[in-house]
Protein backbone atom coordinates (compact mmCIF):
# COMPACT_ATOMS: atom_id res chain seq x y z
CA UNK A 1 0.00 0.00 0.00
CA UNK A 2 1.14 3.55 -0.77
CA UNK A 3 1.51 5.51 2.48
CA UNK A 4 0.06 9.02 2.05
CA UNK A 5 0.37 12.23 4.03
CA UNK A 6 -1.68 15.38 3.39
CA UNK A 7 -0.52 18.84 4.47
CA UNK A 8 -3.13 21.59 4.69
CA UNK A 9 -6.09 19.32 5.31
CA UNK A 10 -9.09 21.52 6.10
CA UNK A 11 -9.71 23.14 2.68
CA UNK A 12 -11.88 22.09 -0.25
CA UNK A 13 -9.10 20.37 -2.24
CA UNK A 14 -7.96 18.39 0.81
CA UNK A 15 -11.53 17.30 1.50
CA UNK A 16 -11.88 16.05 -2.07
CA UNK A 17 -8.49 14.35 -1.85
CA UNK A 18 -9.48 12.47 1.31
CA UNK A 19 -12.81 11.48 -0.28
CA UNK A 20 -11.02 9.98 -3.30
CA UNK A 21 -8.17 8.33 -1.41
CA UNK A 22 -10.45 6.73 1.22
CA UNK A 23 -11.60 4.19 -1.37
CA UNK A 24 -8.42 3.98 -3.45
CA UNK A 25 -7.43 0.29 -3.43
CA UNK A 26 -3.67 0.97 -3.38
CA UNK A 27 -3.55 3.72 -0.72
CA UNK A 28 -3.46 4.10 3.04
CA UNK A 29 -3.84 7.64 4.41
CA UNK A 30 -1.31 7.78 7.26
CA UNK A 31 -1.98 11.32 8.42
CA UNK A 32 -3.75 14.57 7.57
CA UNK A 33 -1.79 17.51 8.95
CA UNK A 34 -3.40 20.77 9.99
CA UNK A 35 -1.64 23.41 12.04
CA UNK A 36 -4.93 25.03 13.08
CA UNK A 37 -7.07 21.91 13.60
CA UNK A 38 -4.66 19.33 15.03
CA UNK A 39 -6.50 16.79 17.18
CA UNK A 40 -9.93 17.66 15.79
CA UNK A 41 -12.12 15.23 13.91
CA UNK A 42 -11.74 15.21 10.12
CA UNK A 43 -15.54 15.06 9.83
CA UNK A 44 -15.82 18.25 11.86
CA UNK A 45 -14.28 20.21 8.98
CA UNK A 46 -15.49 17.95 6.14
CA UNK A 47 -19.05 16.96 7.14
CA UNK A 48 -19.48 14.87 3.97
CA UNK A 49 -16.78 12.58 5.41
CA UNK A 50 -18.88 11.73 8.48
CA UNK A 51 -17.97 8.06 8.01
CA UNK A 52 -14.25 8.86 8.47
CA UNK A 53 -13.30 8.30 12.11
CA UNK A 54 -9.84 9.85 11.94
CA UNK A 55 -8.46 13.06 13.42
CA UNK A 56 -6.22 15.76 12.02
CA UNK A 57 -2.71 15.77 13.41
CA UNK A 58 -0.24 18.56 14.11
CA UNK A 59 2.67 16.09 13.86
CA UNK A 60 4.30 15.05 10.58
CA UNK A 61 5.80 11.63 9.91
CA UNK A 62 8.37 12.28 7.18
CA UNK A 63 8.68 8.63 6.16
CA UNK A 64 5.51 8.41 4.02
CA UNK A 65 5.72 7.42 0.35
CA UNK A 66 4.00 10.54 -0.99
CA UNK A 67 2.80 13.87 0.37
CA UNK A 68 0.10 16.08 -1.09
CA UNK A 69 0.51 19.80 -0.41
CA UNK A 70 -2.99 21.37 -0.24
CA UNK A 71 -1.84 24.76 0.94
CA UNK A 72 -2.54 28.31 -0.18
CA UNK A 73 -0.40 29.69 -2.97
CA UNK A 74 3.05 30.65 -1.69
CA UNK A 75 2.94 28.28 1.30
CA UNK A 76 4.19 25.05 -0.28
CA UNK A 77 7.79 26.22 -0.44
CA UNK A 78 7.61 27.23 3.21
CA UNK A 79 6.29 23.79 4.16
CA UNK A 80 9.10 22.02 2.31
CA UNK A 81 11.62 24.27 4.03
CA UNK A 82 10.15 23.49 7.46
CA UNK A 83 9.74 19.71 7.06
CA UNK A 84 12.57 17.56 5.72
CA UNK A 85 11.13 14.52 3.99
CA UNK A 86 13.00 11.38 2.97
CA UNK A 87 14.63 11.65 -0.46
CA UNK A 88 12.39 8.79 -1.61
CA UNK A 89 9.18 10.59 -0.62
CA UNK A 90 7.28 11.84 -3.67
CA UNK A 91 5.71 15.30 -3.59
CA UNK A 92 2.54 16.48 -5.32
CA UNK A 93 1.85 20.19 -4.90
CA UNK A 94 -1.63 21.57 -5.63
CA UNK A 95 -0.62 25.24 -5.40
CA UNK A 96 0.97 27.41 -8.10
CA UNK A 97 4.37 27.55 -6.39
CA UNK A 98 6.21 25.28 -8.84
CA UNK A 99 4.12 25.30 -12.05
CA UNK A 100 6.26 27.60 -14.19
CA UNK A 101 9.62 26.40 -15.47
CA UNK A 102 11.40 29.31 -13.76
CA UNK A 103 9.92 28.20 -10.41
CA UNK A 104 10.12 24.44 -10.92
CA UNK A 105 13.29 23.74 -8.91
CA UNK A 106 13.41 23.37 -5.14
CA UNK A 107 16.67 22.26 -3.48
CA UNK A 108 17.90 20.84 -6.82
CA UNK A 109 14.68 18.86 -7.21
CA UNK A 110 12.66 19.58 -10.35
CA UNK A 111 8.88 19.63 -10.26
CA UNK A 112 7.35 18.16 -13.42
CA UNK A 113 4.21 19.86 -14.71
CA UNK A 114 1.38 17.46 -13.91
CA UNK A 115 -0.91 17.53 -16.94
CA UNK A 116 -1.01 13.79 -17.76
CA UNK A 117 -2.48 14.21 -21.24
CA UNK A 118 0.53 16.29 -22.30
CA UNK A 119 3.36 15.24 -19.97
CA UNK A 120 2.77 11.61 -19.04
CA UNK A 121 6.31 10.30 -19.56
CA UNK A 122 7.87 13.05 -17.43
CA UNK A 123 5.29 12.49 -14.69
CA UNK A 124 6.04 8.76 -14.58
CA UNK A 125 9.74 9.52 -14.02
CA UNK A 126 9.31 12.43 -11.61
CA UNK A 127 9.73 12.58 -7.85
CA UNK A 128 7.86 15.88 -7.57
CA UNK A 129 4.79 17.19 -9.40
CA UNK A 130 3.28 20.65 -9.80
CA UNK A 131 -0.44 20.02 -10.26
CA UNK A 132 -1.97 22.35 -12.90
CA UNK A 133 -4.51 25.06 -12.17
CA UNK A 134 -8.18 24.38 -12.80
CA UNK A 135 -8.78 26.98 -15.53
CA UNK A 136 -5.40 26.01 -17.01
CA UNK A 137 -6.39 22.34 -17.21
CA UNK A 138 -9.66 22.99 -19.04
CA UNK A 139 -8.09 25.49 -21.48
CA UNK A 140 -5.02 23.40 -22.26
CA UNK A 141 -6.98 20.22 -22.94
CA UNK A 142 -9.13 22.21 -25.37
CA UNK A 143 -6.16 23.66 -27.28
CA UNK A 144 -3.17 21.30 -27.22
CA UNK A 145 -4.20 19.07 -30.18
CA UNK A 146 -5.08 22.07 -32.38
CA UNK A 147 -1.80 23.86 -31.71
CA UNK A 148 0.26 20.71 -32.02
CA UNK A 149 -1.25 20.12 -35.48
CA UNK A 150 -1.00 23.79 -36.47
CA UNK A 151 -4.68 24.28 -37.40
CA UNK A 152 -5.16 27.59 -35.54
CA UNK A 153 -5.15 30.60 -37.91
CA UNK A 154 -6.09 33.49 -35.62
CA UNK A 155 -6.09 34.83 -32.10
CA UNK A 156 -7.90 32.58 -29.63
CA UNK A 157 -10.87 33.93 -27.69
CA UNK A 158 -11.69 32.20 -24.40
CA UNK A 159 -14.55 32.73 -21.98
CA UNK A 160 -14.51 30.66 -18.79
CA UNK A 161 -16.88 30.52 -15.85
CA UNK A 162 -16.04 28.90 -12.52
CA UNK A 163 -17.95 27.86 -9.43
CA UNK A 164 -17.44 29.49 -6.04
CA UNK A 165 -15.28 26.64 -4.68
CA UNK A 166 -12.54 27.84 -7.02
CA UNK A 167 -12.01 30.74 -4.62
CA UNK A 168 -11.19 28.39 -1.73
CA UNK A 169 -12.88 27.69 1.59
CA UNK A 170 -12.08 30.95 3.36
CA UNK A 171 -15.08 33.27 2.89
CA UNK A 172 -14.75 36.47 0.88
CA UNK A 173 -17.10 39.13 -0.44
CA UNK A 174 -17.33 37.42 -3.86
CA UNK A 175 -17.98 33.93 -2.44
CA UNK A 176 -20.65 35.03 0.04
CA UNK A 177 -23.98 33.37 -0.81
CA UNK A 178 -25.93 36.62 -0.84
CA UNK A 179 -23.60 38.08 -3.47
CA UNK A 180 -22.78 34.97 -5.49
CA UNK A 181 -26.24 33.40 -5.80
CA UNK A 182 -28.12 34.32 -9.01
CA UNK A 183 -25.13 36.45 -10.01
CA UNK A 184 -22.27 36.52 -12.52
CA UNK A 185 -19.23 38.78 -12.83
CA UNK A 186 -15.94 39.15 -14.69
CA UNK A 187 -12.63 39.21 -12.82
CA UNK A 188 -8.92 39.40 -13.74
CA UNK A 189 -9.84 40.34 -17.31
CA UNK A 190 -7.07 39.18 -19.71
CA UNK A 191 -4.66 38.85 -16.74
CA UNK A 192 -5.64 35.62 -14.93
CA UNK A 193 -2.65 33.95 -13.26
CA UNK A 194 -3.27 30.62 -15.03
CA UNK A 195 -2.43 32.21 -18.39
CA UNK A 196 1.29 31.93 -17.67
CA UNK A 197 1.25 28.15 -17.30
CA UNK A 198 -1.15 27.79 -20.24
CA UNK A 199 1.13 29.78 -22.56
CA UNK A 200 4.18 27.88 -21.36
CA UNK A 201 2.62 24.48 -22.13
CA UNK A 202 1.20 25.61 -25.46
CA UNK A 203 4.61 26.99 -26.48
CA UNK A 204 6.13 23.57 -25.86
CA UNK A 205 3.61 21.69 -28.02
CA UNK A 206 2.84 24.23 -30.76
CA UNK A 207 4.31 23.84 -34.25
CA UNK A 208 3.96 27.63 -34.77
CA UNK A 209 4.12 30.72 -32.59
CA UNK A 210 1.35 30.53 -29.99
CA UNK A 211 -1.46 32.93 -30.97
CA UNK A 212 -2.67 35.66 -28.64
CA UNK A 213 -4.91 34.13 -25.97
CA UNK A 214 -7.71 36.49 -24.93
CA UNK A 215 -9.13 35.07 -21.70
CA UNK A 216 -12.23 36.44 -19.97
CA UNK A 217 -12.68 34.61 -16.61
CA UNK A 218 -16.05 34.83 -14.85
CA UNK A 219 -17.53 33.94 -11.48
CA UNK A 220 -20.71 31.86 -11.62
CA UNK A 221 -23.59 31.48 -9.21
CA UNK A 222 -22.93 27.77 -8.59
CA UNK A 223 -20.47 25.86 -6.41
CA UNK A 224 -18.53 23.42 -8.61
CA UNK A 225 -17.31 23.17 -12.15
CA UNK A 226 -15.55 25.07 -14.95
CA UNK A 227 -17.19 25.81 -18.29
CA UNK A 228 -14.85 27.01 -21.05
CA UNK A 229 -16.06 28.35 -24.40
CA UNK A 230 -13.32 29.19 -26.92
CA UNK A 231 -12.98 29.69 -30.66
CA UNK A 232 -10.45 30.41 -33.39
CA UNK A 233 -10.29 30.57 -37.19
CA UNK A 234 -9.30 27.36 -38.93
CA UNK A 235 -9.45 25.68 -42.32
CA UNK A 236 -9.99 22.33 -40.62
CA UNK A 237 -13.48 20.87 -41.09
CA UNK A 238 -15.60 19.85 -38.11
CA UNK A 239 -15.16 16.16 -38.94
CA UNK A 240 -11.38 16.56 -39.30
CA UNK A 241 -11.15 18.42 -35.98
CA UNK A 242 -13.17 15.83 -34.12
CA UNK A 243 -11.05 13.02 -35.55
CA UNK A 244 -7.84 14.93 -34.72
CA UNK A 245 -8.91 15.32 -31.09
CA UNK A 246 -10.18 11.76 -30.74
CA UNK A 247 -6.89 10.46 -32.11
CA UNK A 248 -4.81 12.66 -29.82
CA UNK A 249 -6.72 11.59 -26.69
CA UNK A 250 -7.25 7.95 -27.69
CA UNK A 251 -5.08 6.68 -24.82
CA UNK A 252 -6.26 9.20 -22.23
CA UNK A 253 -9.06 7.72 -20.10
CA UNK A 254 -10.44 11.00 -18.77
CA UNK A 255 -10.89 13.06 -21.95
CA UNK A 256 -14.01 12.46 -24.02
CA UNK A 257 -14.53 14.20 -27.39
CA UNK A 258 -17.98 14.68 -28.92
CA UNK A 259 -20.00 16.81 -31.33
CA UNK A 260 -23.06 16.49 -29.06
CA UNK A 261 -24.08 19.27 -26.70
CA UNK A 262 -22.51 19.00 -23.27
CA UNK A 263 -23.44 20.48 -19.90
CA UNK A 264 -21.55 21.04 -16.68
CA UNK A 265 -23.49 18.51 -14.60
CA UNK A 266 -22.01 15.71 -16.72
CA UNK A 267 -18.58 16.16 -15.10
CA UNK A 268 -19.28 17.48 -11.60
CA UNK A 269 -17.79 15.11 -8.97
CA UNK A 270 -15.75 13.29 -11.66
CA UNK A 271 -12.22 13.39 -13.07
CA UNK A 272 -13.47 13.72 -16.65
CA UNK A 273 -12.94 16.44 -19.21
CA UNK A 274 -15.60 16.67 -21.93
CA UNK A 275 -14.79 18.46 -25.18
CA UNK A 276 -17.48 19.45 -27.67
CA UNK A 277 -16.24 20.58 -31.10
CA UNK A 278 -18.25 22.53 -33.67
CA UNK A 279 -17.27 24.33 -36.90
CA UNK A 280 -19.36 27.28 -38.09
CA UNK A 281 -18.45 29.74 -40.87
CA UNK A 282 -14.70 29.31 -40.65
CA UNK A 283 -14.53 29.21 -36.86
CA UNK A 284 -13.84 26.16 -34.71
CA UNK A 285 -15.66 26.40 -31.40
CA UNK A 286 -14.65 24.16 -28.49
CA UNK A 287 -16.48 23.74 -25.21
CA UNK A 288 -14.36 22.25 -22.42
CA UNK A 289 -15.81 21.29 -19.04
CA UNK A 290 -14.32 19.87 -15.83
CA UNK A 291 -14.97 19.77 -12.10
CA UNK A 292 -12.57 22.39 -10.70
CA UNK A 293 -12.02 20.39 -7.49
CA UNK A 294 -11.48 16.99 -9.14
CA UNK A 295 -9.93 17.08 -12.63
CA UNK A 296 -8.95 20.68 -11.84
CA UNK A 297 -7.26 19.77 -8.54
CA UNK A 298 -7.50 16.67 -6.33
CA UNK A 299 -8.55 14.08 -8.92
CA UNK A 300 -5.75 15.09 -11.24
CA UNK A 301 -3.35 14.94 -8.29
CA UNK A 302 -4.37 11.31 -7.67
CA UNK A 303 -4.07 10.61 -11.41
CA UNK A 304 -0.50 11.92 -11.19
CA UNK A 305 0.19 9.78 -8.12
CA UNK A 306 -0.99 6.69 -9.99
CA UNK A 307 1.39 7.44 -12.86
CA UNK A 308 4.32 8.10 -10.50
CA UNK A 309 3.84 4.74 -8.76
CA UNK A 310 3.21 2.72 -11.91
CA UNK A 311 -0.46 2.11 -11.13
CA UNK A 312 -3.13 2.04 -13.83
CA UNK A 313 -3.95 5.70 -14.43
CA UNK A 314 -7.65 5.63 -13.59
CA UNK A 315 -7.35 3.64 -10.34
CA UNK A 316 -9.59 5.13 -7.66
CA UNK A 317 -10.96 7.71 -10.09
CA UNK A 318 -13.89 5.95 -11.78
CA UNK A 319 -16.33 8.45 -10.37
CA UNK A 320 -19.83 9.16 -11.66
CA UNK A 321 -21.42 12.59 -11.88
CA UNK A 322 -24.64 13.56 -10.08
CA UNK A 323 -26.64 14.54 -13.15
CA UNK A 324 -30.02 14.95 -11.48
Amino acid sequence: MIQVGIIGSTGYTAGELIRILMTHPEVEIKWCFSQSAGGEKIAQHHPDLFMHEGNFTNQIDTSVDVIFLCLGHGNSKKALENYKFNSSTKIIDLSNDFRLSEDSFFNDQKFAYGLPEANKEAIQKANAIANPGCFATAIQLALIPALEQGIVNSEIHVHGITGSTGAGKSPSSTSHFSWRNNNISIYKLFTHQHLAEVNETLSEVSTKDVPQLNFVPMRGGFTRGIFISLYFNSECSEEECIQLYKSYYADDPFVHVTSNEISLKQVVNTNYNLLQIKKIEGKVHITSIIDNLVKGASGQAVQNMNLMFGIEESTGLKLKSNYF
